[in-house]
């Protein structure tokens, strides 16, 4: 008699998913260096090959329907498209100056400037232990900069690339607001529209090589619209319904981690120790946003007693 197959529970393969997306956006650092091209150059090639995977792929699941696209949902769509638009630009000109690692773990203060954002933009109330969450997550920003490291980091192009990032990080929280806003859109149809709004943006201010773009550098820019985009979007938006807001939480610093690692690995770019404690710091402090711990959890216990 032969043994059944082993059957993985479908939420279990929804955190697989998350995790191969995670490690897919890792590597966006890689694409960008291998291209070779300039970041809005980069950017428009991004947005073209992952508009094209993303609309068969909405064609596929039948969403161009007429109930999908609210006028309220398309303004709002092509408002993110713009500030998406500027975050990937900030982020890949950041890359380029000031590597892989930094520029990712810099930008992963954006839950905090989300946070505060809702604050002042919606008069939403921030509760005491995420304001002292939030704190700690920008006591690690600094640690992360590395500003303390030496002359040779206080640089023009390394204050700019630190300025450039938290540009990006302030775009991305307002993407992540203007989402937040929309109804019954599909995710992924949001993502295509962001795609498109950056063909048309981008499209006048592209700059070719005199020699034009070589056969390796094309295959850099389909596989940065086709994998760390178009497929990590699908496998992501197809995850978070399936999984409980804690493994989303932790699960999502696999990519800053990971793109320590890559850069370390494939660019010989490591950080200091400094460094490393202020990601240490900005990740505590995202998981205490964002699953709500309290500082005292004794009390915190005691009064649900």
């Amino acid at each position: 008699m032969s043994a059944s197959p082993v059957t993985i529970p479908y939420k279990r393969h929804a955190t697989l998913a998350y995790i191969a997306a995670m490690l897919m956006l890792a590597t966006l650092g890689i694409f960008i260096h291998e291209a070779g091209l300039d970041a809005v150059t980069t950017v428009f090639f991004r947005c073209l090959f992952a508009a094209i995977a993303l609309a068969l792929y909405c064609t596929y699941k039948g969403m161009f329907v007429a109930s999908n696209f609210s006028r309220k949902n398309l303004a709002l769509a092509v408002f993110g498209g713009l500030l998406m638009v500027l975050n990937w630009v900030t982020f890949f000109a950041a890359i380029q100056r000031i590597g892989i690692s930094v520029t990712t773990i810099v930008f992963h203060v954006q839950p905090f400037i989300v946070l505060l954002l809702g604050a002042v933009l919606f008069r939403e109330k921030i509760a005491a232990n995420k304001l002292a969450w939030v704190s700690l997550g920008f006591a690690g920003l600094v640690l992360a900069c590395g500003l303390q490291a030496g002359d040779m980091q206080m640089s023009e192009q390394y204050l700019t690339g630190l300025l450039l990032t938290l540009t990006g990080a302030c775009a991305y929280a307002g993407v992540t607001l203007s989402t937040r806003a929309m109804r019954n859109m599909p995710p992924h149809l949001i993502a295509l529209i962001h795609c498109l709004v950056g063909l048309i943006l981008l499209v006048g201010f592209i700059s070719l090589p005199a020699g034009g773009i070589q056969i390796q550098q094309w295959a850099w820019l389909a596989g940065l619209g086709l994998l760390p985009t178009a497929l990590a979007y699908v496998l992501i938006y197809g995850a978070l319904p399936k999984m409980p807001t804690t493994a989303i939480a932790v699960l999502t610093f696999i990519y800053p981690a990971t793109a320590v690692g890559v850069d370390y690995l494939v660019y010989g770019q490591r950080i200091s120790l400094v460094q490393m404690l202020g990601l240490i710091l900005i990740v505590l402090a995202s998981l205490g946003v964002n699953l709500n711990w309290a500082w005292r959890p004794e009390k915190h216990a005691a009064s649900q007693l």
